[in-house]
């Protein structure tokens, strides 16, 4: 019995660390960004958001809307407007999908629906309609996390997402642009007003959001 019993012992020991490496692999691959394919180099991409989108405290051309497809060679669609909010833009994201018929749409709101005390759960959901909206016209969402304005983090250049992006993008799969805007807000040279980037920090945002599209493989396709 005790031979028996350490051969059990010596086997369980062999198969834990087996089984470790099993499942620290499928909470790897579950907690991994979704991927994708490059886009085709005449790929519509709708930019769809508020003032931040529309590319209020800069000049014309200087928003990010314009500055991705300078950098990437798709045909990008600024509809954003100033002060729209996640609750509003439900009603229009499905005449805009219909219309430009997007491969991909970057979903940039709820800055107004904190400013308005709207509570998080509810910017939450509201973006859940449209990002359900955007999947089931067969476009690819991906969704900018939005910082919820401090006047004390602005001051100290300390501003942060929003946690519910990160929840959302957990929850429905969808890549999430995480940390940019909340950088560049906090940056008092890259901003126009506390909650507008001026010229220089639509720039980075421009870059910041090429780069998470790259990472993610949606970058332009290369002609053979």
């Amino acid at each position: 019995m005790n031979a028996q019993h350490a051969i059990a012992d010596a086997a369980q020991r062999l198969r834990m660390p087996v089984l470790l490496a099993l499942f620290l692999l499928i909470t790897a691959c579950s907690d991994s960004s979704p991927r994708y394919q490059p886009l085709a180099q005449d790929s519509v991409v709708l930019a769809f958001g508020n003032s931040v989108t529309h590319g209020t405290g800069a000049g014309k051309g200087e928003d990010f809307p314009s500055l991705l497809a300078k950098d990437t060679g798709w045909t990008v669609v600024n509809a954003g407007i100033p002060g729209d909010t996640a609750r509003e833009a439900r009603g229009r994201i499905g005449g805009l999908l219909q219309k430009h018929e997007p491969d991909l749409v970057i979903v940039e709101l709820g800055g107004n629906d904190f400013l308005r005390r709207q509570s998080a759960n509810q910017v939450k959901e509201h973006l859940r309609e449209i990002i359900t909206a955007v999947r089931r016209s067969g476009a690819i969402p991906a969704l900018v996390a939005v910082p919820e304005f401090s006047v004390f983090g602005a001051s100290v250049g300390s501003l942060s997402d929003s946690p519910i992006y990160a929840e959302l993008a957990e929850e429905e799969r969808i890549l999430l642009i995480d940390g940019i805007f909340s950088e560049v807000l906090s940056d008092e040279g890259l901003r126009a007003d506390r909650i507008h980037p001026n010229a220089s920090g639509y720039r980075k945002m421009a870059d910041g959001i090429a780069a998470a599209l790259t990472e993610a493989g949606l970058k332009p396709e290369i002609s053979p």
